[in-house]
């Protein structure tokens, strides 16, 4: 069974745990791979940002945050992100994050969710979020510096959540 609950400073290490390795790949985020981790969880954990947690059996397993998209006059429009420990993939855990997401959004008034850089080689990831009702709406291309791959399109992914 899953829990979702609100970050807080005692979720630091277990928050690395998951942050670091996946970061450190190099193919999903466009954080640097080797960002250091205090710059990493402020960014993470942002006072502009609704940051959450997902256990599992007392043991922190994912994190997602929530925020407005951009200021002013498009703040009805969250981002977020997510990410899910490597040994705990497979398991349905990002589906579960996402739409607990999605309702949380609604809650904290947002009416749409945006992804603003889905590498478009993370074909997991968007096969996830098309089926969690997520469009895409755009292709920004060659605007990833894949690891690996070298230069990759990214795609922009947005979901009406309702008036």
């Amino acid at each position: 069974m899953l829990t979702i609950r609100l970050a807080t400073a005692q979720d630091h290490d277990a928050l690395w745990s998951i942050i670091q390795p996946v970061i450190q790949t190099g193919d999903t985020y466009m954080y640097a791979p080797d960002t250091p981790r205090e710059a990493m969880l402020a960014t993470w954990l942002a006072d502009t940002k609704h940051t959450y947690v997902a256990e599992t059996d007392e043991q922190v397993v994912g994190t997602f945050f929530l925020c407005a998209n951009q200021p002013g006059l498009g703040a009805h429009v969250a981002n977020a992100g997510y990410m899910v420990h490597p040994d705990q993939r497979g398991k349905g855990i990002a589906r579960q994050l996402c739409l607990f997401s999605l309702d949380e959004a609604r809650r904290l008034g947002f009416q749409a969710l945006q992804f603003n850089a889905v590498v478009s080689t993370n074909t997991v990831a968007v096969r996830l979020w098309e089926q969690c009702g997520f469009s895409r709406v755009g292709t920004v291309p060659k605007a990833f510096r894949h690891q690996a791959l070298g230069l990759v399109d990214t795609y922009v992914m947005y979901q009406w959540l309702g008036a």
